[in-house]
């Protein structure tokens, strides 16, 4: 399996580069990212995704919303199939990795840990097990270097929580001050915290009348992520044209994520 890395240079760049080298099964190709982070020496870099794509490539970014959408024009005009890892896009780079899927195979996820595609598994079998009077809080933890905030996770933990329940987009409440009154049933609480080195913490609180019940992912190393990426790039090279999640890896017949 030939690799497009998109985003080197990052953090995740860099632990999917670390993973990479103990499988067998896969080559990095090409290394792309801004040309002011290119280290010295090692392999072929450059700025320009789809110079460097190919049909039959696997590109896998995580850089940045600009980096994000050239990979999916690239990947739609040369035959490459695209795990996309990136946060905070707009509204017209989701539609751009969207237009990608309708001509080569796209996993997009916030999180590509397989026990955070298995956390979302769990959340929905306790909301259709639990009252609907059960409130839902979320709450998620990041190192002090993390851009964006609430995590992407929380915020899909949330969107399930909203469709489980019916819930429209207005419930999910970001942090609470002041004299607020009395919790609203039909609310997702989402609280962000930065600090430290945490690489990923997310906690689902359901609490009930005397009684809760709590469930925890933790991120340990980011090779969890870069694993994770690894088995989404394998799951795509067997499928079709469209848009997959991490779930669909973990239902994978045979799959080494399984």
């Amino acid at each position: 399996m030939r690799v497009v890395l998109v985003g080197a240079a990052g953090r995740m760049g860099r632990a999917i580069e670390a993973a990479a080298a103990g499988a067998p099964d896969v080559e990095i190709g090409a290394r792309v990212d801004q040309r002011a982070n290119f280290p010295p020496g090692g392999g072929v870099w450059t700025d320009d995704v789809a110079s460097v794509t190919r049909a039959g490539d696997v590109v896998v970014e995580f850089s940045s919303p600009a980096g994000a959408r050239a990979a999916a024009l690239a990947c739609a005009s040369k035959g490459a199939a695209l795990v996309s890892g990136a946060t905070g896009l707009s509204a017209e780079d989701e539609a751009a990795v969207r237009a990608a899927a309708s001509q080569v195979p796209v996993l997009r996820a916030s999180n590509f840990s397989l026990g955070a595609a298995a956390l979302r598994r769990v959340l929905r079998a306790a909301l259709e097990s639990l009252p609907e009077e059960w409130d839902v809080e979320i709450v998620e933890r990041h190192h002090r270097l993390k851009r964006d905030s609430p995590s992407g996770t929380a915020l899909t933990l949330a969107s399930d929580v909203r469709a489980a329940r019916g819930f429209s987009e207005q419930a999910i409440r970001n942090g609470r001050a002041g004299a607020l009154g009395p919790r609203p049933r039909a609310e997702v609480g989402v609280h962000a915290l930065r600090g430290g080195t945490w690489v990923g913490d997310h906690l689902i609180l359901l609490a009930g009348d005397g009684e809760s019940l709590e469930l925890r992912h933790v991120a340990q190393d980011r090779a969890a992520f870069a694993q994770g990426a690894l088995a989404a790039a394998r799951f795509l090279t067997k499928a079709g044209a469209g848009s997959y999640t991490m779930e669909d890896v973990l239902r994978a017949p045979g799959s080494r994520a399984r």
